[in-house]
């Protein structure tokens, strides 16, 4: 993430001569030098671009550089944008205009035609838009003074989404087993999913990762058993179950790291040659940025890994989640999410506590150790991807984390208690008229509009439930949806 930079892109034209252009050359590079202050990434000053030649170039030399995950541009002056077709048609990175001004104000006594000569980004930046518009350009739009913080922030939040894309275009799922047997919705079109999202989704055996277990050391056992309780509360005298765990970890990590894979998926109905299933050891790999899902849902595990990286330092508060149960007294209703194990401590309020318990579900010899937490209360977003045949689309709810109402002193494992918007059993109504999964990523840190931007940058399909949304809406706008992504 350390090596992720974005690139400024400056429009103009030879009719102001050379000493407007070095002005807005040396502007550009202060403006790029400034930001790079307050945003997550820094933001690389490239051009002054007053040719087709010259966008052209900067367009090719950004997408083949690892190191640029996006172009954000703004025309200083007036940049005639026939001269960006070739450039634009050509981008195959994330895209920001940046509608703004080097000067915040109108000065009253010193503005004459040189100073709006110099200064026409209302101008430029118009002129600008319209070739974005003309080609259907996925693009974001910025507008105001580039050095407010509103703007800031905006900047920052889509900085972070097209990380995200670069992260999902070198995707690789690492799954062991296959899915939960007749599941319908962890199923999907792998060939589709990379190639319009950039996903490799491939299938290790549970006997692969046995045998890479087998070869696990003690002092790896014991480096890991360490961070472990450095990290969290010990709330149970069986160290062996900690220390099986701490063996599962490894023995996944190494395999993925081997495979360049940074999700993976497995099932409890596929356990063979194991004696728990991984709920600690997963846990604590997603709290390092590692995507998972439950069940074999390889797409869950993917957008946990997408939407971690796209989240606060990089590894953001996003996890892996299921709806499990409502509580529907009048006026209090909430959904409770958890999982059978595996939900990530970046959720929790509170030091997560290391349990052991019988797991009542799937091919378990012993009891496995996990970590046992209440989520934190705060606003946040609950996330699925399907794949409706033809088509991905993405469905996001917005959601108000709570402290759960009642302790649940006999539930060993790691919940989050919500309230759904608009309001429970309508929430409830749109998520099923929409498609939406029971697995989901839960994330405080990224929000609505970000995951819009994603699936506008990915060219998928986006459904939003807030709290202005009615059934009704919905279905008009999933219908008319449908025949827009039939006709694409």
């Amino acid at each position: 993430m350390e090596n992720r930079e974005f690139w400024f892109v400056v429009g103009s034209q030879f009719l102001y001569g050379s000493e407007v252009l070095e002005t807005v050359a040396a502007r550009a590079e202060k403006m790029a030098a400034e930001l790079s202050k307050v945003l997550p990434y820094p933001l690389v000053y490239k051009v002054t671009a007053k040719t087709n030649k010259e966008i052209t170039d900067v367009v090719k030399e950004a997408n083949f550089s690892d190191e640029c995950s996006g172009i954000i541009t703004w025309c200083h002056t007036f940049s005639p944008s026939k001269m960006w077709i070739n450039g634009l048609a050509a981008l195959q990175k994330p895209y920001c205009h940046l509608a703004t001004q080097y000067n915040k104000e109108i000065p009253n006594e010193e503005i004459d035609m040189d100073f709006m000569n110099l200064n026409q980004a209302a101008h430029g930046d118009r002129e600008h838009g319209f070739i974005g518009a003309r080609l259907r350009m996925p693009r974001k739009i910025i507008a105001g003074y580039w050095n407010d913080e509103k703007v800031h922030k905006r900047l920052s939040d889509w900085m972070k989404v097209a990380v995200g894309v670069a992260v999902s275009k070198k995707m690789c799922v690492m799954r062991f087993g296959d899915n939960m047997r007749e599941v319908a919705v962890t199923e999907g079109d792998k060939v589709e999913v990379q190639r319009k999202l950039g996903w490799q989704v491939n299938t290790w055996a549970v006997g692969d990762l046995v045998k890479e277990m087998n070869a696990v050391s003690d002092a790896d056992i014991d480096a890991l058993v360490a961070e472990y309780l450095n990290a969290y509360d010990v709330n149970t005298d069986n160290l062996d179950a900690i220390r099986y765990q701490a063996k599962e970890e490894t023995a996944i990590r190494k395999m993925m790291e081997r495979e360049g894979c940074i999700a993976f998926s497995n099932t409890f109905q596929d356990l063979y040659g194991m004696e728990q299933l991984p709920g600690l050891a997963s846990q604590h790999l997603m709290a390092q940025g590692y995507g998972y899902g439950g069940e074999g849902d390889w797409k869950v595990s993917a957008m946990t890994a997408i939407m971690k990286a796209m989240g606060k330092n990089g590894n953001g508060s996003s996890a892996f989640m299921e709806d499990y149960t409502y509580h529907l007294a009048e006026g209090q209703e909430y959904s409770l999410g958890a999982h059978m194990l595996e939900v990530c401590p970046s959720l929790a309020a509170d030091k997560p506590r290391i349990e052991t318990h019988r797991l009542g579900i799937g091919m378990n010899e012993k009891d496995p150790a996990r970590l046992v937490f209440e989520g934190k209360a705060g606003k946040a977003i609950v996330v699925s991807l399907i794949d409706m045949g033809g088509r991905l689309r993405l469905i996001v709810q917005d959601i108000e984390c709570v402290k759960p109402i009642m302790p649940m002193p006999n539930l060993p494992v790691a919940r989050v208690m919500w309230r759904a918007m608009p309001d429970l059993t309508t929430g409830v109504e749109c998520w099923i008229t929409a498609g939406g999964a029971h697995h989901t990523v839960l994330s405080y840190d990224v929000n609505a509009e970000q995951m819009c931007d994603w699936a506008r940058m990915m060219d998928i399909e986006f459904v939003h439930i807030s709290k202005d949304t009615t059934p009704e809406k919905l279905e008009e706008n999933l219908l008319i949806k449908d025949l827009i992504w039939k006709l694409k």
